[in-house]
């Protein structure tokens, strides 16, 4: 991939996010386009560009994001529950070429999800 997606110049510091969280392995900033009242995005600083593309090289990093995800919810005070979603593909929703991992929470999540 030649041009940068929008989440690596975030990583970048080329374009402002609101940052939640950040190490060496990822960023969590807040989804501009919020589906919830709380609505995050866990980006791998690392550019995979979806789920489908993953390696097995590719489990501790992967691994790290999802255990990161109960550490969020406790600090935010999710206690009532909150819902994670990967997009993969046109067909899957994914609206960027470069794996993240959607947190909502603060409100009842309907299911079917759409």
């Amino acid at each position: 991939m030649s041009e940068k997606t929008i989440f690596q110049k975030i990583i970048d510091r080329e374009i402002p996010a609101t940052i939640e969280h950040e190490d060496e392995h990822c960023i969590v900033i807040h989804d501009i386009a919020a589906q919830a009242p709380t609505h995050l995005l866990l980006i791998p600083k690392k550019l995979i560009p979806r789920i489908g593309e993953a390696t097995p090289d590719d489990a501790p990093l992967l691994g790290h994001m999802m255990t990161l995800i109960p550490q969020l919810a406790a600090k935010l005070g999710w206690s009532d529950g909150f819902r994670t979603v990967i997009n993969n593909g046109p067909h899957g929703g994914e609206a960027v070429p470069h794996l993240h991992i959607h947190l909502l929470a603060g409100r009842q999540m309907a299911w079917p999800p759409g």
